[in-house]
């Protein structure tokens, strides 16, 4: 089972779906948190303090118990899979006190015309590779106005996979890892 690699909950295991997920791995994490926390000490934010993250195809909810092991505000879960919605809850609870997370059972689409009340500095985008219009997310994204001013988007793909970036986002990293590729907007 993997578990949370920093923050207060460091080491505390999570529970993983059989099947329906990719986990994205301690490595691929590491890597992300990293580039997140480099990113906003050379640019003066603070992306945890009264902030939060959106973390759409959340599957095991990984990468926004790994925010609130950090220390950011709140997580909001967007996961549409019936089948591992008990695990993401169960997971949320151990991590998680009430108010810090809240897990909207929706689309990725549809989950992104909720309301959310903390605003993100960064949303997290872990589709089933090549099943999702990665584009038609990132748009809504931008319609909806979720993005405050320092908003970091991560889109975690197969590294063969294309996509658009809209005009009005800037693809400032990308890295490789394996089969995967990582994309950091802002």
């Amino acid at each position: 089972m993997p578990s949370i690699i920093g923050g207060k909950y460091k080491r505390t295991t999570i529970e993983v779906p059989n099947k329906y997920v990719r986990p994205t791995s301690a490595l691929k994490r590491e890597a992300i948190f990293a580039i997140l926390e480099s990113y906003a000490l050379k640019h003066d934010i603070d992306i945890y303090k009264n902030k939060s993250i959106i973390d759409v195809f959340a599957g095991s909810g990984l990468i926004g118990l790994e925010a609130i092991s950090r220390g950011i505000r709140k997580a909001y879960f967007i996961e549409n899979n019936e089948n591992v919605l008990k695990v993401l809850e169960n997971n949320c609870k151990k991590i998680c006190q009430n108010k810090e997370y809240e897990i909207i059972f929706n689309s990725a689409v549809k989950g992104l015309n909720s309301e959310f009340d903390t605003k993100p500095s960064i949303i997290f985008i872990d589709p089933p590779y090549y099943k999702e219009d990665i584009n038609s997310i990132l748009l809504k994204i931008l319609k909806n106005e979720i993005l405050i001013k320092d908003t970091i988007i991560i889109i975690e793909i197969n590294k063969k996979e294309k996509i658009q970036i809209p005009n009005n986002l800037n693809l400032f990293k990308e890295k490789t890892y394996g089969k995967t590729k990582l994309l950091f907007l802002n």
